[in-house]
């Protein structure tokens, strides 16, 4: 959303489309965190207008949360090992006592950006997204390259891998070893299996046989198939995975893991409705699971 004014002509724009009274409403969610600072201020503004004016209850939602919840009602994943992949953030998830505990997580760089930034290197468009683009091209690839493989206990890391990529990819490119269709198979197959391995050891250590993908890079059909062959091999594994409708960021999600709060007795003060960049996953007190 452009700007604060612009955000509440919309939002009542779009209730007057729908012909729903503000008295209709049982609560407002918005995101608290984690994003980026500018859009999180401005709607956290609306909403504390709003919820003022209207005397209806805020829910201020983690982001995080707002992707599982949606995977898991649009997929029917019942108690999920989450691979959650996104431009910002990447985490190996799983539910226990009230929390989303997070199991393995990067230590520098979220995959999503990894990719992004390698889509940059290579010059690649940015319609319809980065990542969309370098999938479709590592469909052509035919040349694996070895890159980092960088797996730490749990957690992961991409920043070195794209440091190693972009100088290969000056060489090799210009010396014709290689094409940029190669270079974007090599670092899909080497980050996706990085983040299979992680997942598989957090299904071993839950005693769990279902994953589900969300996040904008859980789009991806190569990711996808790779872990579906992961999951294929344990004791009734079953993946869970959306298309770009549910794993792309939407305020769907962040309307649903509200109402789920706010059926569980959650709701934001005028005081606690700030917003943040850094808010974990697991600092959620998730009481609508048992």
């Amino acid at each position: 959303m452009c700007s604060r004014p612009c955000s509440l002509l919309w939002l009542v724009g779009w209730l007057l489309c729908f012909q729903v009274k503000p008295s209709e409403l049982s609560c407002l969610a918005f995101t608290k965190g984690p994003g980026m600072g500018a859009p999180l201020r401005s709607v956290a503004v609306v909403v504390r207008t709003l919820s003022q004016l209207w005397g209806v209850p805020m829910i201020g939602v983690n982001h995080c949360v707002g992707h599982i919840e949606m995977g898991r009602v649009v997929t029917g994943a019942k108690d999920p090992v989450v691979l959650y992949v996104s431009g910002g953030n990447t985490q190996v998830i799983s539910y226990s006592m009230n929390r989303y505990r997070i199991f393995g997580e990067t230590i520098d760089i979220a995959v999503g950006n990894c990719l992004d930034r390698f889509a940059r290197i290579l010059n690649l468009p940015n319609a319809p997204s980065p990542g969309y683009n370098i999938e479709q091209m590592a469909k052509k690839g035919k040349v694996f390259i070895d890159l980092p493989y960088v797996v730490k206990g749990m957690d992961v890391s991409f920043s070195g891998i794209l440091s190693s990529i972009e100088v290969i990819a000056k060489e090799k490119l210009a010396s014709g070893e290689c094409t940029p269709e190669d270079l974007c198979f090599s670092l899909q197959e080497t980050v996706f299996s990085m983040l299979v391995e992680t997942t598989e050891r957090a299904m071993a250590h839950c005693g769990q046989n279902e994953v589900l993908i969300v996040g904008g890079v859980g789009c991806n059909e190569r990711l996808q198939e790779m872990m579906a062959q992961m999951v294929s091999q344990r004791p009734n594994g079953k993946l869970f995975a959306t298309d770009d409708r549910y794993c792309i960021d939407n305020g769907a999600m962040i309307a649903w893991a509200g109402l789920l709060q706010f059926q569980n007795g959650q709701t934001t003060s005028l005081e606690d409705s700030t917003c943040t960049q850094r808010f974990r996953t697991d600092e959620v007190l998730v009481n609508w699971r048992t």
